[in-house]
């Protein structure tokens, strides 16, 4: 999938959401039921392109406009910032500039995202295949929203490309940046811990020098070899910073919370004002699984009632699919067959864990609440999609997942809450 190529299919892929938002009034009646709305005309744009400020959106072109008022802080600071930067080049229309950055972070993050898949998938078909099941699954569209999709995207791919490469300042530097946009970038640390182990590791047929002295570690990413990485008196300073770059964006958001409002867990704190039902306590997977099979037996059949039912399907069908890729990863190889693909095995688990913490933090609010749009950031779902056999049962996927992409955003524009 080379540049020409996927420069295309970006725009092909934009100009099928702004027509889509331009005919669905004619299809789909306007609910609206979002708070600010009616400063969405302000920014001089039309509807069917303003509508892609919903919900979250207008929260953040506040915050841009005004800086953080009451409870905004759950919302993370970089995009906004990011927003506030190129306002400037682009008339102070806060809207065009979100819309601006979220697009353009979202084609790099495409570009890089091919970059990466390269180095961890062998198959050229695999890798087109987890680009399109990406672009098409019924939330994408978030990607080019006034919503931190696109940027979070291009932020987590650069830092996991990076990582492959060895270029661990990079890595740490994106890896940082992510955990400054959204929460979930601190489970980084899990990828980052585990490639470091595995670098350290690959060489343990040999007794190896770490800062000038001998170490000899036990196979690939064992307890023993993790214990001894631990009791190592001086570490390389790379893989300190390494691995505990994904803190550093969240560590700063904190201090800057404590110093303005007292609470540096105050993202936190805040969510339940934005409705969803969330908690600002900790709830375990199975009570939120009891909840919801609560709804569904004595709720009413309206739209909210359709909403949680996708949202327990999604979060089935994809912890289900990283669950099968985990256990087909830890499965034991042949140790004949060690050596190859070392480094491959390593980054599928890392990226498959981190997959998993993106897919279960949200649920700990209590609610599977937008879980449509957080699982776009489980790649490893997509890469076991891509690898599906049957090319007949992909392009069926494919085309289901186009159909409720295409309702998904309909619905969106016209004000209703999909995710």
């Amino acid at each position: 999938m080379n540049l020409p190529f996927l420069s295309l299919y970006f725009i092909l892929y934009t100009l099928c959401h702004l027509f889509i938002s331009y005919i669905v009034p004619r299809f789909i009646p306007y609910l609206g039921f979002f708070p600010y709305k009616e400063l969405l005309p302000d920014y001089h744009l039309p509807p069917w392109i303003s509508a892609f400020a919903n919900f979250d959106g207008i929260h953040y072109l506040l915050i841009v406009k005004n800086g953080y008022s009451q409870y905004e802080q759950a919302f993370f600071p970089f995009y906004p910032l990011m927003v506030k930067f190129f306002s400037f080049v682009l008339g102070n229309n806060y809207l065009v500039s979100a819309l601006f950055v979220s697009n353009v972070c979202f084609f790099f993050g495409l570009v890089m995202f091919v970059k990466y898949l390269k180095l961890i998938i062998k198959d050229k078909a695999q890798i087109f295949y987890t680009v399109l099941f990406l672009l098409v699954f019924p939330s994408s569209f978030y990607f080019g929203a006034v919503y931190t999709e696109g940027l979070f995207f291009l932020l987590l791919v650069s830092s996991l490309y990076f990582l492959e490469k060895k270029q661990y300042k990079l890595a740490g530097l994106f890896a940082a940046l992510c955990s400054f946009t959204r929460l979930i970038g601190v489970f980084l640390i899990i990828p980052f811990l585990i490639h470091v182990c595995s670098v350290i590791d690959s060489a343990s047929a040999q007794p190896q020098y770490v800062l000038g002295h001998r170490v000899r570690l036990r196979p690939w990413l064992g307890p023993p070899a993790l214990r001894h990485l631990l009791r190592l008196r001086h570490y390389n300073i790379h893989y300190i910073y390494t691995v505990l770059s994904p803190l550093l964006g969240l560590l700063v958001y904190s201090i800057y919370l404590w110093i303005t409002t007292g609470d540096p867990l105050f993202f936190l704190t805040s969510q339940p004002v934005f409705g969803a039902n969330r908690s600002s306590s900790i709830i375990l997977l199975p009570q939120v699984i009891v909840r919801y099979i609560k709804i569904f037996i004595t709720a009413a059949h309206d739209f909210r009632y359709y909403v949680a039912v996708s949202e327990f399907i999604v979060f089935s069908g994809v912890f289900l699919v990283l669950f099968y890729d985990l256990i087909s990863i830890l499965k034991p190889i042949n140790p004949a067959k060690r050596g190859l693909g070392f480094t491959s095995r390593a980054s599928r688990l890392g990226l498959n864990l981190f997959s998993f913490a993106n897919l279960i933090l949200p649920t700990l609010t209590g609610t599977f609440s937008s879980i449509p749009r957080y699982v776009l950031f489980s790649l490893s779902f997509f890469i076991v999609l891509a690898s599906i056999k049957s090319k007949f049962i992909k392009i069926g996927v494919g085309i289901f997942f186009l159909f409720l992409q295409i309702l998904m955003l309909g619905l969106f524009i016209q004000g209703y809450f999909v995710s």
